[in-house]
């Protein structure tokens, strides 16, 4: 990690772009269900923004959490587009919540993997919603998926823990009542191969001296036909 020439956990806009059409999902339906008409919600990590445009409408105040300026503006411009009231937030979770206002759902897709210190970061998502959390992760540990890189480039085994049934455990110590469910995805939208190196290259820790050789790696990977994923959700005590 020290040697890294960029940090591995920027991810590349690309990869987060609104498609043209959101599939729906459990995660998306269980956040629908909580959302009055015209009401907000609040996307932690939110990227492009998918798990806040799904909903909208019924919602009608969208409102983006994120540590990348980049995600924020297209998150920005998206909503501006399609008639939305927004606002962003530039930061860390939970870092910024104390200038973050409450929604009536908050969502946080493809992010708990990433948190160190899990309990505050679930605490600020449950005192920010009004109704409903909904969170969105992989059944198994994202870095899981990418063993065959890491073995290959730094002869490292990867873990495959945590799980969402950790998750769940902490949430109950917290004395929260979550809910889950698992349910297979769509796999990912394929980037373009330069992308797909640039963004292997970054995770792996690695700098751009490796290319050729993380192109001829990508070629001999079978492609993933589908995505484990969960979605723990749980109504908030008011």
């Amino acid at each position: 990690m020290a040697q890294a020439p960029e940090s591995p956990w920027i991810h590349p806009p690309a990869m987060f772009t609104l498609p043209t059409e959101i599939p729906d999902s459990p995660s998306h339906q269980r956040a629908r269900e909580a959302m009055p008409v015209g009401g907000s919600v609040m996307d932690i990590g939110c990227g492009g923004g998918i798990a806040a445009f799904a909903i909208a409408p019924p919602a009608g105040t969208l409102i983006g959490v994120d540590h990348q300026s980049e995600m924020l503006e297209m998150f920005a411009q998206s909503a501006n587009g399609m008639g939305f009231a927004h606002q962003e937030v530039l930061g860390d979770w939970p870092d910024v919540s104390t200038f973050t206002p409450q929604a009536d759902v908050v969502t946080c897709h493809h992010v708990a993997y990433n948190v160190a210190q899990i309990e505050p970061f679930l605490a600020a998502l449950d005192s920010h919603a009004t109704k409903r959390v909904v969170i969105e992760l992989p059944a198994q540990h994202p870095l899981s998926t990418m063993r065959n890189a890491w073995k290959h480039f730094w002869d490292l085994e990867r873990p495959v823990n945590p799980t969402p049934k950790d998750l769940i455990e902490v949430l109950k110590q917290m004395g929260i009542a979550a809910n889950l469910e698992l349910w297979q995805g769509p796999k990912l939208r394929p980037l373009d191969i330069e992308d797909d190196i640039r963004f292997l290259r970054i995770r792996l820790c690695l700098d751009s001296s490796r290319d050729a050789e993380i192109r001829e790696f990508l070629v001999t990977q079978e492609p993933m036909e589908h995505r484990a994923l969960a979605t723990i959700w749980w109504d908030v005590k008011n």
